[in-house]
């Protein structure tokens, strides 16, 4: 944000700052005696992918780059599973997690993608 880096440009940091952004607002919808579990859960890995391809993009070593990002769509995975628990405990419908699927393929195939390179 104040080093106006690279990075803040690339379509899979967009993506994953959107994903994040998603997740906030769904956690809002889950019951309270969740809070200490998939809130807390959700919160970590949307900021993990975040802040891993933030840190990814700043090492100059490719090696290290790659893992970085491998963290980051190791998290993508986790929130994946975690809104599969969400559906499967009812706490919120399929149908009404259009928009979170979306970002988390997106930013999947998006870190798929550099890693391929």
């Amino acid at each position: 944000m104040f080093l106006n880096l690279n990075h803040y440009k690339l379509d899979v940091y967009k993506s994953a700052r959107e994903l994040r952004s998603e997740c906030y607002k769904v956690l809002m919808q889950l019951p309270e005696c969740e809070r200490f579990n998939l809130t807390d859960q959700i919160r970590r890995a949307s900021t993990s992918v975040v802040l891993n391809i933030t840190e990814g993009c700043s090492r100059k070593s490719e090696l290290e780059r790659k893992r970085y990002f491998e963290i980051a769509r190791g998290s993508v995975i986790e929130l994946d599973s975690c809104f599969d628990i969400i559906i499967e405990c009812n706490y919120i419908k399929m149908e009404d997690l259009d928009q979170i699927g979306k970002l988390i393929k997106t930013t999947f195939i998006l870190l798929s993608g550099i890693l391929k390179k």
